[in-house]
């Protein structure tokens, strides 16, 4: 399968094979990491670079009242900040939704291949700004949308995000979410995200069972959401 930070970055810019086997250097620590684990804790100073290659993550914060605040999905060819070990100590934690194939990328290496080949470089940088789009986006998510609306928005994105490294298997994607992780994402309660669930089945817009997530039509979840894919950039810019 190949490299999915390649598949991502292909998007934005014209990667080549020397580009490829340089991401490919990159990622040849990969290690298994078990569900539910933090590969990040806050406080921690990282002194590497995470690339998700398998399996999803999170990122997120605890209140002092133990209240959980899930602020984005990692997905297979996200990186956990390229820049992280310029941090005096991470403001968050990075923790595991399912078992994960991580690679883990000495800040050297990540320095040498940003120093040395521009065009990988400006692709990390758009990656970097997408991820701040997302955020953005999720910020209108929880202030603007209704219960119904998030949810269908947020598994849209998702879809989206993981057909690009190419994750979906026709109109299907795992999904190795529970009610309480969507609580702790929408601000929502976990039974409120249930009977959205149930709505979502109701109307025909999803199909969901064993962790695995179908989407019968994806233009009509996009549709029911009213989801604009612009925040994405998803157009190639870079020749």
């Amino acid at each position: 399968m190949e490299n999915p930070l390649a598949a991502k970055l292909s998007m934005f810019a014209d990667i080549s094979l020397d580009d490829k086997a340089a991401l490919n250097w990159l990622c040849d620590d990969v290690r298994v990491f078990q569900p539910k684990c933090d590969v990040i804790k806050e406080g921690d100073r990282p002194e590497n670079v995470f690339l998700l290659v398998d399996g999803w993550a999170m990122r997120y914060k605890v209140l002092p009242n133990g209240r959980r605040q899930i602020m984005a999905y990692l997905i297979p060819g996200d990186l956990c900040d390229i820049h992280v070990f310029i941090l005096k100590e991470m403001d968050h934690c990075i923790g595991l939704l399912s078992e994960a194939r991580i690679a883990v990328i000495p800040k050297e290496k990540m320095l040498s291949v940003l120093d040395e080949r521009p065009r990988l470089a400006r692709a990390l940088w758009w990656s970097s700004l997408v991820d701040d789009s997302v955020l953005r986006e999720w910020l209108v998510n929880m202030g603007q949308r209704n219960a119904y609306d998030r949810i269908a928005h947020l598994l849209a994105e998702m879809w989206l995000r993981l057909s690009v490294v190419g994750r979906v298997d026709g109109n299907s994607m795992q999904l190795p979410l529970t009610q309480v992780d969507l609580a702790d994402t929408m601000g929502l309660t976990a039974v409120h995200v249930n009977r959205v669930l149930q709505q979502l089945r109701q109307d025909g817009v999803i199909e969901l069972a064993s962790g695995t997530l179908r989407i019968p039509n994806i233009e009509k979840l996009m549709r029911v959401s009213a989801f604009e894919p612009n925040y994405l950039h998803l157009q190639p810019r870079v020749n």
